[in-house]
């Protein structure tokens, strides 16, 4: 008998169960129960995640949201959605306050591995730059020394900024404030010479200035920000489906699936695409019907489709694919086969 309980507790810590808590599945089981996916997002980032005039959230964020209710319910309306903040949004994960946090997270180490949570992977690769009024005359952020910053709390961005500024011998004086909004209103008030956060926000905190052609995104790009949703650790079915959601949107992209062709595409005599949408079956153990994929396509689109309306061509933000391409066309977006 104490060689069973000692394997349970073994096998418990192997999982990231810690004793007295629910069984792995927990998260899955309470999302199913309830009918939707209580999902974290920014309290308002334009192309990543924000709330239009009639309360309509829209992003890439949230397109991750939508995707996974999709899967799970076959209907990407079965999500609620917790604006939050840099500072809470840990935590609100870490309590059960929302079963998945998309919010233009950036993976680390201590993140992944000490604060209980897991990231499923990279819906945006990114990195730290500096937005800078025009009338400075600044083109590099080598010549930033002495310059106050507007930087947010809580978030990678400080020991970015501290790091570039001490490897270059530069001096800065940062100015922290609690939301992007208020960053961006401080940096627009004159508060602060410079506004530093990850490219893509900065691409968005611009579009909101009264003139946002008055300033200019550095060249420079100080870290990796490699931004995904992340999910608690313990519950590795809920994982799974989080993480090959994502997966889908990517395989559709690269195997010409789009939301326009799906239906047709079922005719496909491809193997990876009948796969890929349930048509032929396979033991996939995800907990979800076999045409989650189909249906995660047909409300949501590929990656492409995704990046291409909420931040690309199609978007105000006009961001290129650059990095975000796909792997086979000269990015490094990439993610396993469905077979």
């Amino acid at each position: 008998m104490k060689m069973r309980i000692a394997i349970a507790a073994a096998s418990a810590v192997v999982f990231g169960i810690a004793a007295g808590t629910a069984h792995a599945g927990a998260t899955f089981d309470a999302v199913k129960k309830k009918g939707f996916v209580q999902c974290g997002v920014n309290t308002g980032l334009p192309g990543f995640s924000v709330a239009d005039e009639k309360g309509v959230w829209k992003g890439i964020d949230v397109d991750v949201c939508r995707a996974v209710a999709s899967a799970v319910f076959g209907d990407a309306s079965k999500v609620k959605y917790t604006p939050l903040t840099a500072k809470e949004r840990f935590t609100a994960l870490q309590s059960g306050e929302v079963d998945l946090l998309s919010r233009n997270t950036t993976w680390t180490l201590t993140r992944d591995g000490g604060q209980g949570i897991a990231f499923t992977g990279i819906t945006y690769i990114d990195g730290q730059g500096f937005l800078v009024k025009k009338k400075l005359g600044v083109k590099s952020a080598l010549k930033l020394d002495g310059a106050t910053v507007c930087v947010g709390s809580g978030t990678t961005t400080e020991l970015n900024l501290s790091d570039y500024f001490s490897a270059h011998k530069m001096k800065f004086k940062a100015v922290v404030y609690d939301t992007s909004d208020e960053t961006a209103k401080a940096f627009a008030a004159g508060r602060c010479d410079v506004l530093t956060s990850d490219q893509s926000q900065l691409y968005a905190l611009r579009i909101k200035l009264a003139d946002p052609d008055s300033a200019v995104v550095l060249p420079e790009v100080i870290s990796k920000e490699p931004l995904g949703p992340a999910v608690r650790q313990g519950d590795v079915e809920w994982f799974n489906v989080v993480r090959w959601t994502l997966f889908a949107m990517l395989n559709a992209e690269e195997l010409g699936v789009s939301s326009a062709n799906v239906d047709q595409m079922k005719e496909s005599k491809d193997p990876d695409v009948r796969r890929l949408l349930g048509v032929e079956v396979i033991k996939h153990g995800l907990g979800v019907p076999d045409d989650w994929a189909y249906k995660v396509v047909k409300q949501v689109g590929n990656y492409g489709e995704v990046f291409e309306r909420n931040v690309g061509s199609g978007s105000p933000l006009r961001i290129s694919r650059g990095q975000n391409a796909l792997w086979n066309k000269g990015g490094l977006q990439y993610a396993p086969p469905v077979r």
